[in-house]
């Protein structure tokens, strides 16, 4: 496989959200590259694996069925960013983790123990949460319903205060 960069361009749009500013990048096949509850699409930019980062980003009012689904999460639609395709690349435990990520339902979070478990490494607690902090497509990939183990929120990209509000929309 060649190591040119196949997604010359991006496009990405902010939606506020009762959250916060929230923008996602998408690739031509329209597919989630980053996401965030930032308004600096060049913050999110950075994020993507080099393999993949767009070199430029074009501004739209909408991204179609991405801005739907953003929308609709906020709204209290929460399975509604499920069948959205998310583009993340690395090494084989990060992929499988970040997919098996998506596999945990709203309102029913996980600690980073139990989320190692699952990703198949028991031991590896810590890679577990290396993979939240490795994501890029926040809200689409949920690393924020990853907690420590005694229940206490642990890190996020975004800040505690959006974590805290994603669980309380999540299990209202």
């Amino acid at each position: 496989m060649s190591s040119e960069n196949r997604n010359p361009t991006a496009d990405f749009a902010t939606l506020e959200t009762p959250a916060g500013p929230f923008t996602a990048l998408v690739d031509a096949d329209g597919a989630v590259l980053a996401s965030g509850w930032i308004a600096e699409p060049e913050a999110l930019r950075v994020l993507v694996h080099p393999t993949i980062r767009p070199a430029t980003l074009r501004a739209r009012d909408s991204l179609g069925p991405v801005s739907r689904a953003i929308a609709a999460y906020h709204e209290g639609d929460l399975t509604a960013i499920d069948a959205i395709t998310v583009r993340q690349v690395s090494g084989p435990f990060l992929t499988h983790a970040w997919e098996v990520l998506r596999k945990v339902p709203a309102g029913d979070p996980i600690t980073y123990t139990e989320f190692a478990v699952v990703s198949g490494r028991p031991t590896a607690t810590r890679a577990a949460a290396n993979a939240c902090a490795r994501n890029a497509a926040a809200l689409f990939v949920p690393c924020h319903r990853v907690l420590r183990t005694d229940g206490t929120l642990g890190g996020f990209r975004y800040g505690l205060p959006i974590k805290r509000w994603l669980l309380d929309h999540e299990s209202a």
